[in-house]
Formats: C-alpha cells, sequence, structure tokens
C-alpha cells in the first residue's frame, strides 16, 4: 500500500532553531522539502569528502586488507585512495600502449638503436630495405642479412654499407628506423608494472580504513543533511519554520510529540494538491518485502499516485523465473547456496533481494518437479514436458499465451477498480475483454488454432473495441467522444498484440536452458576421460544457470517492469521517502 501524505509545516521560535531541528531528526518521520533549494545546497567542502569517501569505498570493494596500518584519517585514506586509482588507471593504460607499440616492432625483433648508433659511429651505417622476395639475390652490400617480412609480404634485408656500396633492385624501398626499440619499451614497461603492483598492495593497506571510512561518512552525511535542513528553513528574527511531507496516520501525534521532547512549536497539515507530488512510503505486506529489494536494486520507485505492485510481481516474477531457469537441479543449487551463504549474500544484495532469489530457487525447484527435470536429465514422467518434441512446444506456447492474457488483463482491471463510477473505467474493462480476443488473434497466427464466430475470440474483440474506443475520453460530445478514441485505438490494438505475443519467451528462454543442460550432459558422455567429463559437466551446468539467472532479470523482470506496468499505467515517476534522521535503514 502506497501510505497517504499530508504536507505539514512546523514552526518555533528563532532561538529554538536548532532545537528544533534536532527534534525533528529525533522523531524520523518528516521528509523535509527545502523553501529554496538553491539556498539549502550542502557546503562545498563537505560533499567533496562525502563523495571522495563513497567513491574511495567502492573502489576498496572487495579488497581485503594486508600488510601494515596506515596512520591515517578517513578523509586522508580516501583521498589517497582515489590517487592511487588514478595512477593505476595511468598505469593500465601505458602498458596497453606499450603491448600495442611491441606489436608494432614486432619486425624488429630485439635490434637496439644504441647498437646502430655504435654501429654508425665507427663507420658502418646499417640500413633496412623491404625487397621481392625474387630480388633478394640481387642485393649487393659488404654485408646482407635477411631479418623479417614487412605487412605487404616483401622480405626485410638488413645491409651493412660503408663507403657507398650498395647496389639495390628495383622497386626497394628504405625502411625508417622505428623511435624506440623493443628492448627500452620492456624495460620501461617492468618499472611501470612494478609501480602497479605497489599501487595495488597500498589499496590492500589502505583497506585496513574501510570502517572508519564508513563511519567517518555516516558522520558528514548527517551533518551535510542538517545543514541543508536548518538553510532550507524559513526564518526572521522571531520564528523558523520548516516544511516536509509526513504520513497522514502520523500527523495526529507530532505537535504532543514535539512537546514531549520539550520543544514549543506550532504545526499545521495540509492535504496535498493535485499539482504536488508527494514522496512515495510503500507498506507492502511482511510476506512481500522481497520485492522491495528488486526495486532498490532496479532503482525504480513508484509515483505517489500509482500502485504498489509488490504482490502482483511477488506473485508472477517468481514463476517467470521458474519458467526461464527451467530445471529443478538449478533451483536446488541456486538454494543451497543461498542457504549456506546467507549472510554473505544478504550483506552483499541486502536482506530483501536474498529473499526474494530464496523464492526464485524454490519456485524453479518446484518447476523442476512438475517437469521431471534435473540438470538436463527427466527423472520420471513429467506432469508438463519441456523439450523439443512438437507436442510439448505448442503446449508451452499456449501455456505462456495464457498466462500473458491473465497477467495483463489484471493489469487494466486493477485500475478500472478505482475508476469506478468514472466512465473511463469501461474503457479499461473493453481493454481488458480486448486482450482476451487478442489471445485468440495470436493462438491463431503462432499455434494455428481456429477463429471464428463459433469461438468466443471475435466477440471479445468487438466488444472490448468498441469499450475501449467509446470510453477513452468520456465527454458529453459523443462524436469527439469516439474520434478521439478511435485516432489512439490503432497503436495500442499493435500493442496489446505484441504484449500477449511477448510471453512467448518463456517458452524460447527455458527450452534453451534445457537444451543447454542436455548438451552439456552429451559432451561429458562423449568425453573418454572421466575428470574431463567432470570439469565439462560442472562449467557447463554453472555457465547455463549463470546465463539463466540473467535471463531472469533480461526477461522476467521486463515482463513485470513493461508490460504489466505499461498496461497497469504506471510510468514511475515518484521519489522515496526519507525522513530527517539521525537513523540510518538498511534492508
Amino acid at each position: 500500500m502506497i501510505v497517504p501524505m499530508i504536507k505539514i509545516y512546523v514552526a518555533a521560535r528563532s532561538a529554538d532553531r536548532e532545537r528544533l531541528l534536532e527534534a525533528i531528526r529525533e522523531l524520523g518521520v518528516i521528509h523535509l522539502v527545502p523553501a529554496d533549494p538553491a539556498q539549502a545546497a550542502g557546503d562545498g567542502k563537505t560533499a567533496d569528502q562525502i563523495h571522495a569517501l563513497q567513491r574511495a569505498l567502492q573502489v576498496l570493494y572487495g579488497i581485503g586488507p594486508q600488510k601494515d596500518r596506515p596512520d591515517l584519517s578517513a578523509v586522508e585514506a580516501a583521498q589517497e585512495v582515489l590517487d592511487v586509482e588514478r595512477h593505476i588507471v595511468e598505469y593500465d593504460n601505458r602498458l596497453a600502449l606499450f603491448h600495442h607499440e611491441l606489436e608494432q616492432l614486432d619486425l624488429w625483433g630485439n635490434v637496439e638503436l644504441k647498437q646502430i648508433e655504435g654501429l654508425r659511429q665507427a663507420g658502418i651505417d646499417v640500413r633496412f630495405y623491404a625487397v621481392a622476395d625474387r630480388d633478394v639475390a640481387s642485393v649487393r652490400a659488404d654485408c646482407l642479412a635477411v631479418v623479417g617480412e614487412s605487412p605487404d609480404g616483401r622480405r626485410v634485408v638488413a645491409v651493412a654499407v660503408r663507403d657507398e656500396r650498395l647496389e639495390l633492385p628495383e622497386g626497394a624501398t628504405q625502411l625508417p628506423l622505428p623511435p624506440r626499440d623493443a628492448p627500452s619499451i620492456r624495460a620501461e614497461a617492468a618499472k611501470v608494472d612494478v609501480a602497479l603492483k605497489a599501487a595495488h598492495r597500498r589499496l590492500t593497506e589502505l583497506a585496513h580504513l574501510v570502517p572508519e571510512m564508513r563511519i567517518e561518512l555516516a558522520r558528514l552525511e548527517q551533518q551535510s543533511e542538517f545543514i541543508k535542513a536548518r538553510r532550507g528553513g524559513v526564518a526572521n528574527e522571531q520564528l523558523f519554520a520548516v516544511q516536509g511531507w509526513l504520513p497522514a496516520d502520523q500527523a495526529p501525534t507530532l505537535s504532543a510529540a514535539l512537546a514531549r521532547i520539550g520543544i514549543p512549536a506550532a504545526t499545521h497539515a495540509m492535504a496535498p494538491r493535485e499539482d504536488e507530488q508527494p514522496p512515495t512510503l510503500i507498506r507492502s505486506p511482511a510476506w512481500a518485502r522481497p520485492v522491495e529489494g528488486l526495486f532498490r536494486v532496479l532503482g525504480t520507485v513508484a509515483g505517489y499516485r500509482e500502485f504498489d505492485v509488490s504482490v502482483p510481481f511477488l506473485i508472477a516474477l517468481p514463476i517467470f523465473s521458474a519458467m526461464l531457469i527451467g530445471d529443478g537441479g538449478y533451483g536446488a543449487v541456486l538454494l543451497l547456496a543461498l542457504t549456506l551463504g546467507y549472510r554473505q549474500a544478504a550483506s552483499m544484495l541486502g536482506k530483501n533481494f536474498t529473499h526474494l532469489l530464496l523464492i526464485v530457487a524454490v519456485a524453479t525447484l518446484a518447476w523442476g518437479f512438475v517437469c521431471a527435470t534435473f540438470f538436463g536429465v527427466t527423472l520420471y514422467t513429467p506432469l508438463i514436458a519441456v523439450d523439443m518434441s512438437e507436442a510439448s512446444r505448442l503446449f508451452m506456447m499456449r501455456l505462456c499465451f495464457w498466462m500473458g492474457a491473465i497477467h495483463l488483463s489484471i493489469a487494466q482491471l486493477w485500475p478500472a477498480v478505482g475508476l469506478f463510477p468514472d466512465l473511463r473505467f469501461l474503457n479499461r474493462i473493453g481493454w481488458a475483454l480486448f486482450i482476451w480476443g487478442m489471445l485468440g488473434v495470436v493462438q491463431m497466427f503462432v499455434l494455428k488454432s481456429p477463429m471464428g464466430w463459433h469461438t468466443p475470440w471475435p466477440y471479445l474483440l468487438l466488444t472490448g473495441g468498441a469499450l475501449a474506443i467509446v470510453f477513452a475520453q468520456p465527454s458529453r460530445n459523443v462524436f469527439k467522444m469516439v474520434l478521439l478514441g478511435a485516432a489512439n485505438f490503432p497503436l495500442s490494438m499493435l500493442s496489446a498484440f505484441s504484449d500477449v505475443i511477448s510471453y512467448v519467451r518463456l517458452m524460447a528462454v527455458g527450452l534453451a536452458s534445457s537444451v543447454l543442460a542436455v548438451s552439456f550432459n552429451d559432451m561429458a558422455r562423449d568425453m573418454d576421460a572421466w575428470p574431463l567429463a567432470v570439469l565439462v559437466l560442472i562449467l557447463g551446468h554453472s555457465l547455463n544457470l549463470g546465463l539463466a539467472m540473467i535471463a531472469m532479470f533480461a526477461h522476467g523482470v521486463r515482463l513485470n517492469m513493461l508490460e504489466f506496468c505499461n498496461n497497469l499505467g504506471m510510468q514511475w515517476t515518484g521519489y522515496q521517502y526519507a525522513p530527517f534522521s539521525d537513523r540510518t535503514t538498511q534492508e
């Protein structure tokens, strides 16, 4: 449920400004909004330090502390981390450049330019020429050696010339000496490599200070928020006031709570205007909160006047993911790994997202029992077969299309309930009916199913289309109402067709995962040496599981975030409710 918000104004004596802000922060329920955002900008130096600490913690993520602990403050350590990171990037770029230069110098081998210069000072001029293979024998010089081949296929010859006694065939081309030789480049690259390893070692030393950096980051963030809150208020000689958003159920007790803390303050609450966009606070049922981890990863927030989709997401996503992964063995591996490594996973991914993955793992294991497939092996007669047979593919496609129609029609009917008795609710009901009619069209094209007046599909299309057109924009001007609805109908009709047919990806990706699993088993079976067969099985199934997890986000999340939410009318235009507080919240 998206919690209703009210706009709250809190005023106190100007002399109590600091105490008022401390009290508001202690309560931790008001999402402050500055009266003048430009005036409320934080201190530049503090902002730079916060950015440095955040970036340094990102750089040090996953680096274990080694060697001695540096005697530095958290901010000094963060700045050094950023300097070391810049040096590492520079060293990597220089090594890449050296590698490119060495590739260009492959023709010259280990020739040192100082040796050639020494010969010239001794009166021996060493030159290099590109000569056709048939003309090498016609080169006349005091000393001659074929040293390589030029990019155009000609021979590269080195000649030693004294007193200009040199004869060359027609077409011979002198090659200029490179500006640098390979030995000097390798020597410089070795120095850079030593500096690069030293930089990485320094990061392991600075990793000792990660706890101090986190503490300092939290302190600076609180300090910055307090400065912004103070600057964002309105003040004169007598009064200081702040404004913000408050959950409606907290409003009746706000004044009493401030009084208990000892702050005499006046409060005034107002309902949000239609043109205002309050922050979004979602209170989902406890069992649906794992989906919040997904929204956090995606960085999406529902608008205040949109929908809390936690429950439908938590129902649909595990089902879709199980069909995409398509193997009970992979579900068992995922479940075992997350159970044994729960603390590490929760620390890295967040508790809610880890719980979501556990639900996906259980759903995948259950789907494996239904399909009787574990690591690409069918153990018994399945309730639903997922294989390359014609009957299996047709059944799975039909199942996916029906699931899509159910999913999309729910997305249309949900807002219809909220719109009633506004006539636009009939538009939504019309689209729900039209989607079921489009199911018949999709099955006709893809599965060659019958579609005629003896089937319900044409009637659903006609009834749904009529409702969708007529009640798209209800008006007393019937002609205008029908015209506007008809103008927008064709694109929406095509979108409904593509939305329904897009659910076939559940079958296609799941079948591909099953075929890959079987293929890896066949490869291992053909191996003569059992250690190699075991290696193929482990690597092959690990790769397949990794691809399946990617498919969960690429396809399972997409069907919810795009197809379902587009039909629902979600635009994800919200911003998170973040009360001014001295507490840090974590999953």
